[in-house]
Formats: structure tokens, C-alpha cells, sequence
């Protein structure tokens, strides 16, 4: 019985074994049937067999209908690192890059600082309309080499760096998307009054250390501007017409020498206000230029002052050091001086002038009451 059993054992694989031989190859087709119908996301690129899928994917129910689309390729210059774990950031910067790469469209942030850029061809960005921010500061970049409408098209685009380059005039058009825009230390010598047109969801501008002489009336239209940097350059006048949204205003090191009447008005909520460095005398200043309740910090400091300015009760920090100023006024501070009325002032600066502490009046300290530094 256990014979038979082993022969019959036998004969059936015998016979399998002939079904194989007919077609040695049946589990290969197998397999290929298989893989026809079942979509591994994680299998290699059909034209990229030696590279990994580049980003992971969650494993949802199958296809309805057909096979799913193939990924999309990972398209990123060889200059340029594009991390995985960043896929809308190009980073290009520091590469001794003497030209702007291809940027893929599916970036939103790329940096090109620090490279030796001089040239921003036309349609440089015209695959990547989507970007928000672009950088290309620290480069060689003049203005001539500027494509007229290169960042026209980038309607999205919030931030835009281009300081310490070698531009002579304001870029544009520019987008009225833009939020920040960064031109400080370049060689720009002018702003004409439709430069900044149509920017009305600008909130900060920096054209500090540059050559600008004149500014005109081109911050008008900026109703959403907060911060306003025009230091170190060669204003003689102040900028006509400050945005009402205005809260920081930097003027320092220029060549003013008059701030009209009720000027800081129009800017109900300025805060900060820089003019030191420049050339202010009393004459050139109105009784009430500085008297804006909403003041905190004002400094004029390195001017040509020989008298305190009336302020506002509400200012808190005031810097009037090293001017000409030779005696100590108390109703610049405190129209009326008593227990209910007084000045909110901490920090007074008043050294380097021509004034001494004995020249300070009996009632400043009824006045100055909340001040923990005045110095003379």
C-alpha cells in the first residue's frame, strides 16, 4: 500500500512536470498579467529606472478607472540644490553664478544672493509665475541688464531683494502683489513719481544707502506702507505726502534742512521718525512740526538746533545730542505744567550741546516726572 502511494505520488509529478515543460516560461506571463493591473507609487520612474519616487505617497484604494498618472519629474538645475523636504525652494546662492538658471515651475522661493549676477534677462521667470519671493541681492546686477517686464508677470510675488547690486534707477513695472521690496545699497539717484504706481499692498520699502537726491511725490499711492527707509542717501527735502498707514520713518544721514508744518499729520500713526545727521535749524521748522500725539521716538540728534522743538506729551524717547542748543525750555515739553498735566517722557538726550545742567528749570522734574535718563 505504501508503494502504490509513492508511485502515484510520482505520476502526478511526472505529469506536472510535463505541464511546465510544455511552457516554461507560463509564470513569467503570470507575473507580467499581474503587474499590468497593480500600480506600486513607489516603483522607480519608467525613464529614471536607477532613481526612487521623490516624494512619499499614501497608499489609497485602487484606480477606478485605468492606470494613475505617471509622477511628475524632478526638474532642478545643476547648479542649484532643490531639497525634497522643500519642494518649492531653489536654493542657488554663493556659487560664483554669473547667470540665472532655469527655475522649474513649481517654485515659490528661489536665492540667487551672493553669486556675481550681473544680467536679469526677459522671461527669466516666465515658467514660474507662481514665485513669492525672489532674491538676488549681493550680485552685480545694473539696471541696464534689466529686463523691462521681467517681474511683471510674477503676480504673486510678495518679496523681492535686490539690494547691494549696481542699479542706477528704480526696477519696474513691478507686480502690485509685492509686500517687501529691498533696493538699499545700490546706486539709484532718483525715485520718479510713477515708479512705485500701483503698489498698494506694499508695506516696506528700503532704499537706504543709495544716491537718491529726490523722491518727489511717489509715496502717495503706498496706502499700505508701514515702513519707509531713506537713509544715507542726499534728500534735501523730505518726501511729499507720507502714506496715512505710516509707522516707521528713517531719514537719517541726508542733507535736510526744513520739515514744513503739520507735515507728520497726514501719518496719524507714526511711531518712530529718524533726522539726525542732517542740517535742521530752528528756522527751518515750524512751532508744531513735531507736536503728533502719535509719536513715541524722535531723533534729531547731529542737527543744527539752538532750541529744544515743542513735542507732544506723548512722545517717549527724544534724542537731541549733539546740536547747538543752549538753554532748556520747559514748555517744549509741558504746555501747562501741574499735578494732572506732565510729559511721558523717559529718555531725554541733550549732550553735546551748549547747554549746562544748571540751566534746568525748578518745575522739569514736575514736568519730566516719568523720565529715568535725561542727560546733558
Amino acid at each position: 500500500m505504501q508503494w502504490a502511494s509513492v508511485l502515484l505520488l510520482a505520476g502526478l509529478c511526472s505529469l506536472s512536470q510535463g505541464q511546465y515543460d510544455e511552457d516554461s516560461h507560463w509564470w513569467i506571463q503570470y507575473l507580467r498579467n499581474q503587474q499590468s493591473t497593480y500600480y506600486d507609487p513607489y516603483d522607480p520612474y519608467p525613464y529614471e529606472p536607477s532613481e526612487p519616487y521623490p516624494y512619499g505617497v499614501e497608499e489609497g484604494p485602487a484606480y477606478a478607472y485605468g492606470a494613475p498618472p505617471p509622477p511628475e519629474p524632478r526638474d532642478c538645475p545643476q547648479e542649484c540644490d532643490c531639497p525634497p523636504n522643500f519642494p518649492t525652494a531653489m536654493y542657488c546662492d554663493n556659487r560664483n553664478l554669473k547667470y540665472l538658471p532655469f527655475v522649474p515651475s513649481r517654485m515659490k522661493y528661489v536665492y540667487f544672493q551672493n553669486n556675481q549676477i550681473s544680467a536679469i534677462q526677459e522671461g527669466v521667470f516666465d515658467n514660474a509665475t507662481g514665485l513669492l519671493w525672489v532674491a538676488l541681492h549681493g550680485n552685480q546686477i545694473t539696471s541696464d541688464k534689466v529686463g523691462r517686464k521681467v517681474f511683471s508677470k510674477l503676480r504673486h510675488l510678495e518679496r523681492l531683494y535686490l539690494d547691494h547690486n549696481n542699479l542706477t534707477r528704480m526696477p519696474g513695472p513691478l507686480p502690485r502683489s509685492l509686500r517687501e521690496l529691498h533696493l538699499d545699497h545700490n546706486q539709484i539717484s532718483r525715485v520718479p513719481n510713477n515708479a512705485l504706481e500701483g503698489l498698494e499692498n506694499l508695506t516696506a520699502l528700503y532704499l537706504h544707502h543709495n544716491e537718491i537726491q529726490e523722491v518727489g511725490s511717489s509715496m502717495r499711492g503706498l496706502r499700505s506702507l508701514i515702513l519707509l527707509d531713506l537713509s544715507y542717501n542726499h534728500l534735501r527735502r523730505v518726501p511729499d505726502g507720507l502714506p496715512s498707514a505710516l509707522e516707521q520713518l528713517y531719514l537719517e544721514h541726508n542733507n535736510v534742512y526744513t520739515v514744513p508744518d503739520s507735515y507728520f499729520r497726514g501719518s496719524p500713526k507714526l511711531l518712530y521718525v529718524r533726522l539726525s545727521h542732517n542740517s535742521l535749524t530752528n528756522n527751518g521748522l515750524a512751532t508744531n512740526t513735531f507736536n503728533s500725539s502719535s509719536l513715541l521716538e524722535l531723533d534729531l540728534s547731529y542737527n543744527q538746533l539752538q532750541k529744544i522743538p515743542p513735542v507732544n506729551t506723548n512722545l517717549e524717547n527724544l534724542y537731541l545730542q549733539g546740536n547747538r542748543i543752549n538753554e532748556f525750555s520747559i514748555s517744549s515739553f509741558c504746555t501747562v505744567v501741574d499735578v494732572m498735566n506732565f510729559s511721558k517722557l523717559q529718555v531725554l538726550r541733550l549732550d553735546g550741546n551748549e547747554i549746562k545742567r544748571s540751566a534746568m528749570p525748578v518745575d522739569a522734574p514736575l514736568c519730566l516726572r516719568l523720565a529715568n535718563l535725561i542727560e546733558i
